[in-house]
This record gives C-alpha cells, structure tokens and sequence, in this order.
C-alpha cells in the first residue's frame, strides 16, 4: 500500500547538518528551535499552549538508504533496525517529545529539539503524561547503553 503526506509546517533549528544533531531530546538540553506551521493549519494551534510539551512527527529529509540491521548509536553491536531510533528506515518518521515554549500564531516555539533545520512537520500532538507515560518499561539491548552521554556522532551521515 502506497501512502502519502503532506507536511504541515517546517522546523527552524540550530542543527545545520547531521553530524552533531542530538540523537534524542534528552541530549539536546536547552537546544531552541521552532516550528513554522503554515497559515492553512495555524487554526490547528488553538489550546496548544497549555500543555508543557508536545510530540512532533517529521519526515527525516536527510534520511538516506536504509539497512535492516546497524550498529546504533551507544552501541557497538549489530541491531535490528526495528529496536533501534536510527534515523536511516523504510519510512524516515521521526518523533520526538519537546519542551513546547509557546505559541505565537503561526509559530510554535520549542526546547530541547533534535531535528535538523528544514524538517518537514507531519503532525503535532500533545503529549498526555496520562496516555503517552507508562511505569513499567524493558529498554532491551540499551538498559547496558543509557549511562553514555553522548550527544552525537557521525555514523549516520
């Protein structure tokens, strides 16, 4: 089955190019960035500031060819693409949760982002510590992997 999007908005960020992006929000504490919804969706922003954060779904435009198994970032050993957040997949979606800022028209103000300036958005959500949280959770090969602190690197060029 074909499938087809059009983005929403683009992502203004300080990230330029991909080495050196954060690999996750939680290792781009303080990075500043924006979202620039276009005019037809804008009205879509209404109450979208009360939240604290929110998930942004985005087109990795720089994702290149994709391989079923990569050694990940803070890892060493081969993975399965699907237990990983590479960035290089079948279908380059990103998601991440942010730090929502504010909203001021068309423009959504964001903290502690990891996308590449020029993103294409797919949607927004806002994240529901009720819905989207859950207590109980295995992080698989990484439990060994989330003492490194790492921000980046460059094996996804």
């Amino acid at each position: 089955m074909n499938v087809e999007y059009s983005s929403i908005g683009v992502v203004h960020s300080p990230f330029h190019q991909r080495a050196g992006t954060p690999i996750q929000p939680s290792r781009a504490k303080g990075a500043r960035g924006e979202v620039e919804v276009f005019q037809e969706y804008a009205d879509g922003l209404n109450d979208l500031e009360g939240f604290s954060h929110i998930i942004l779904l985005c087109h990795l435009h720089h994702s290149t060819d994709y391989r079923l198994k990569v050694v990940p970032f803070l890892d060493t050993e081969l993975r399965g693409l699907f237990a990983t957040r590479a960035p290089n997949r079948p279908n380059p979606i990103g998601l991440s949760v942010v730090d929502l800022v504010s909203v001021d028209g068309n423009i959504v103000k964001i903290r502690n982002m990891d996308f590449l300036d020029g993103t294409p958005v797919l949607d927004i959500k806002p994240y529901v510590g009720e819905f989207d949280s859950r207590t109980e959770v295995r992080f698989g090969w990484l439990e060994a992997a989330r003492a490194r602190t790492n921000v980046a690197d460059d094996r996804f060029k």
